[in-house]
C-alpha cells in the first residue's frame, strides 16, 4: 500500500471509489525536506460530491443494527492490526514521528478506536420513566444526526482520524472526513481497508486538501449538521463563524499550554523520567504535552540538573532509527515558528539551558534538509512572555520555581488554555485539592497520558468546546428525542 521510492499521488475516496484530482499540493517528508507525496487540492465540487454520496448512504446505514455495524468496525480494527508495520512506516515518513512511536502508539490506538466503539455501541442505553398519576410512560430514543464532517490534524494523523470516524459510523452516521493536507497518506491507506472490511459505499468519504478550500466547503455545507474538529484555536474560531449560519453542532478539541506542578515531596526520579516524555514525546507535537513546568523551590535546582541531563540524552535522529527518541517537526514553517518562540523567550530574559542554539544536532547526510530541533529547556521566562502564554507545539519547555500551592495554582491557571495538567506529589490530599483547582479538562497525578476511553476528554477555556469519549461521543453524534405514550 505504501511506497519506498516512487512519489505517491493520492486520490479522494468518494462513494466507495478512488477519484483522481486534476490539481494537487505537495506534501514534504519532514526528515529530508523532500516531496513525499502529492495531495489532491480539493474544493467545493469534491466536498459536494462526497456529501451527496454520504446522504444517499445514510438511510440504509442508519437502519443497520448496532451488531451489524459493530462487526464491520471490528473487521476494520483487525485489518489495521494486520498492516501495523506498513502503516507505521508510512505515518513516520509522512509526519516525522519515529517509527517506534507510530508502531507502539498511533497505529495500535487507531485499531483500538474501532474495536472500542464497536463494543461500546452495543451497550448504550436510553432513559425511561413512568408517571402513573397521569397514565403515561416517557422514554427517550437516540437517532444518528446524519452526515457528519470530520476534520483531523497532522500530529496524530490516523490515531485522531479514527477517533472521530469510529463513533460516528458506529452510531449510524455517514461521514465526510478531511485530514490535514500535511499528513494524508494513512487516511488514503485506510480507504483501501474500508472496502475490504465491507463498509458500504458512501458511508465514509475522505476528501483531501487544504483547510482554506476543502475544509471551508465542508464546514459551510448546509447538509452537514455537525462538525467534529481537532486543531488550533484560531481555526476553531473560523469554523464557528462559518458554521453559525446553519446552527451546526460543534465538537472542538483545541490547543493547550499544559502545566506540570512538581511539589518538593515528589518522587523525583519518576517525575523527571515522565516529564521528559511528556515534554518531548512526538517532538512535543501532542496537544497534551507539557509546556510549562513549575517546581517547588526546595528541589528546583536538583530537578533542573536532572531534567536537563535527561533532555540531552533524549536522542534526536532519523525516524527509522530505532534508537531515536524524537524525529523532525512537521514542516519548515513550523520549525521556524518554534524557533521563533525560543528567540522570544531569550528576548524576555530567558536562559536556554539545552537544545536550540546550545546543543548541536548530529544528523546523517540524508537528514540535513530535515526539520529537526533538539529538546529545549528554558528558565527565567516571565509569565507574561509569549513563550509562557502561547501554544508552541514543539520540543520546548519553560521551567520556573514556585513557593507554595496557591502560587502554583494561580500561575498554572494564568493562561487562556485549559486542556491538561500534571501534578507531582506523594500527598494524596494535596494532589486531589490541587487537581480540583486547576482549570484543565484532564489532570494526571504522578503520571501522564494514561487514557480511559470511557471517560470524557476535552478542554476548558480556549482549549475547546464539548467532550469526546464513549458517552460524550454518543451524545454528540446522535439526536435525542423524548416520546410520551399515554396508556
Amino acid at each position: 500500500m505504501a511506497r519506498n521510492c516512487v512519489l505517491l499521488v493520492l486520490e479522494n475516496y468518494i462513494n466507495g471509489e478512488f477519484v483522481a484530482s486534476e490539481t494537487h499540493v505537495d506534501s514534504f517528508e519532514p526528515s529530508t525536506g523532500n516531496v513525499y507525496c502529492r495531495v489532491p487540492d480539493s474544493g467545493e465540487a469534491e466536498v459536494n460530491a462526497a456529501v451527496e454520496a454520504a446522504k444517499r448512504a445514510f438511510p440504509a446505514w442508519a437502519a443497520r443494527s448496532p451488531q451489524e455495524r459493530g462487526r464491520i468496525l471490528t473487521r476494520l480494527a483487525e485489518l489495521i492490526e494486520s498492516r501495523l508495520e506498513e502503516l507505521a512506516i508510512a505515518e513516520s515518513h509522512d509526519q516525522g514521528k519515529t517509527v517506534e512511536h507510530a508502531r507502539t502508539v498511533d497505529i495500535p490506538r487507531a485499531a483500538y478506536n474501532f474495536r472500542f466503539f464497536a463494543s461500546a455501541v452495543q451497550h448504550y442505553t436510553t432513559e425511561c420513566t413512568q408517571a402513573d398519576h397521569v397514565g403515561c410512560m416517557h422514554y427517550t430514543v437516540r437517532s444518528p444526526v446524519g452526515v457528519v464532517g470530520l476534520i483531523s490534524p497532522w500530529n496524530l494523523p490516523l490515531y485522531l482520524l479514527t477517533w472521530k470516524i469510529a463513533p460516528a459510523i458506529a452510531l449510524g452516521n455517514t461521514v465526510v472526513a478531511k485530514p490535514s493536507e500535511l499528513t494524508s497518506v494513512t487516511a488514503w491507506m485506510l480507504c483501501m481497508l474500508l472496502r475490504e472490511a465491507g463498509v458500504p459505499p458512501g458511508v465514509v468519504n475522505v476528501v483531501l486538501g487544504t483547510g482554506q478550500k476543502a475544509g471551508a466547503a465542508l464546514v459551510g455545507h448546509p447538509d452537514v449538521p455537525a462538525i467534529s474538529f481537532t486543531g488550533s484555536t484560531a481555526t476553531a474560531c473560523d469554523i464557528t463563524v462559518r458554521s453559525a449560519l446553519h446552527c451546526k453542532r460543534l465538537s472542538l478539541e483545541l490547543g493547550g499550554k499544559n502545566p506540570a506542578v512538581i511539589f518538593a515531596d515528589a518522587d523525583l526520579d519518576a517525575c523527571v523520567a515522565t516529564t521528559v516524555r511528556s515534554s518531548f514525546a512526538n517532538q512535543g507535537e501532542i496537544c497534551l504535552c507539557t509546556s510549562r513546568i513549575y517546581v517547588q523551590r526546595p528541589i528546583f535546582k536538583e530537578f533542573l540538573e536532572k531534567f536537563v541531563k535527561a533532555a540531552r540524552a533524549w536522542k534526536v535522529g532519523p525516524p527509522d532509527d530505532f534508537t531515536s527518541n524524537m524525529g523532525p517537526l512537521i514542516s519548515k514553517e513550523h520549525l521556524a515558528k518554534v524557533r521563533g518562540y525560543v528567540e522570544l523567550a531569550e528576548r524576555d530574559g530567558g536562559q536556554v539551558l539545552c537544545g536550540e542554539g546550545v546543543d548541536p544536532l548530529l544528523l546523517p547526510p540524508r537528514c540535513q534538509g530535515g526539520y529537526f530541533l533538539a529538546p529545549t529547556v528554558i528558565t527565567g521566562v516571565p509569565d507574561d512572555s509569549p513563550a509562557m502564554q502561547e501554544e508552541i507545539f514543539g520540543p520546548v519547555v519553560c521551567v520556573s520555581p514556585f513557593e507554595d500551592e496557591d502560587e502554583a495554582v494561580t500561575r498554572s491557571n494564568g493562561v487562556r488554555y485549559g486542556l491538561a495538567a500534571v501534578v507531582w506529589s506523594r500527598d494524596v490530599a494535596r494532589v486531589h485539592r490541587v487537581a480540583k483547582r486547576l482549570q484543565a479538562g484532564i489532570v494526571w497525578t504522578n503520571c501522564w497520558l494514561i487514557r480511559e476511553l470511557n471517560l470524557p476528554f476535552g478542554g476548558m477555556k480556549a482549549s475547546g468546546i464539548g467532550r469526546e469519549g464513549a458517552k460524550d461521543s454518543f451524545e454528540f453524534f446522535t439526536d435525542v428525542k423524548t416520546i410520551t405514550i399515554k396508556h
